[in-house]
């Protein structure tokens, strides 16, 4: 018989049991290492909850452990048992994607974990909500590598205005002097290309165009403005560096 589920977290489960043997036993599998769980967004209903958790614990199971943790749990109420899918993520957008496709609210992905580094300009918060939603389905993950601060992501985009390279590099790096991050997207025709970049990483960066709202909004920034009372936060293009093994902050993002 399923045994009741004891957990540090509150998975909105009290009272209810695994709906077979099977689905307690991966469920203790995915949060066997829930104490280096970071909770970055959670919604709730009757019969669902959604939540999106950093996990500090990636760092140890090597640099293609994915940071990110997915977690959809459904309920049901009248026999008191529940089942549920989890999915690993290089990054936020990608396991904000995943939450809204299994029927959660875009708000109810949001970031609301205050003390994770902010984005660094107007071009990060545009891929991440291309990746977030994923127009048309077109892009596949391929492969990536999570480190301390930073982390790259091979995709294969299918839209057709990526015909002719269409393997996309996704180049994430935090900044601890101003915390913030930035995410970068570079085009390559091979997924070999890619790979012969982060080789040489001081090779230039196949950047792609920004899209034209971003120009825009970066063409104003570059206008005569009224002083403020702080400067922006300074864009660090990323390069990717030799794995540290201490453990990467969750993120404040939404």
């Amino acid at each position: 018989m399923p045994e009741p589920v004891n957990r540090l977290l509150d998975y909105q489960v009290a009272g209810y049991l695994p709906a077979d043997e099977l689905v307690g036993d991966d469920f203790d599998f995915v949060t066997m290492v829930e104490e280096d769980f970071t909770s970055l967004a959670g919604h709730h209903t009757e019969r669902d909850s959604f939540f999106l958790f950093h996990n500090a614990a990636a760092v140890w199971g090597g640099p293609e452990t994915p940071p990110y943790v997915a977690l959809h749990i459904t309920r049901n109420p009248e026999a008191r048992t529940f089942r549920f899918g989890a999915s690993g993520h290089p990054l936020v957008p990608l396991a904000q994607g995943w939450l809204v496709k299994r029927g959660c609210p875009p708000e109810g992905t949001v970031v609301t974990n205050p003390d994770g580094p902010r984005p660094a300009d107007t071009l990060t918060t545009s891929l991440e909500t291309r990746l977030r939603t994923n127009p048309g389905g077109r892009y596949e993950v391929l492969e990536h590598r999570n480190r301390t601060w930073e982390s790259w992501t091979l995709i294969r985009d299918s839209h057709p205005d990526a015909a002719a390279a269409p393997y996309r590099l996704f180049l994430d790096k935090v900044s601890r002097s101003s915390h913030t991050y930035t995410l970068r997207e570079g085009a390559f025709l091979t997924p070999e290309a890619a790979a012969d970049w982060l080789a040489n990483p001081n090779l230039p960066f196949p950047h792609t165009p920004a899209p034209a709202k971003v120009r825009a909004e970066a063409a104003l920034t570059r206008s005569p403005q009224p002083r403020l009372a702080a400067p922006p936060a300074p864009v660090v293009e990323p390069r990717p560096t030799a794995p540290a093994a201490t453990a990467r902050p969750g993120r404040g993002r939404s």
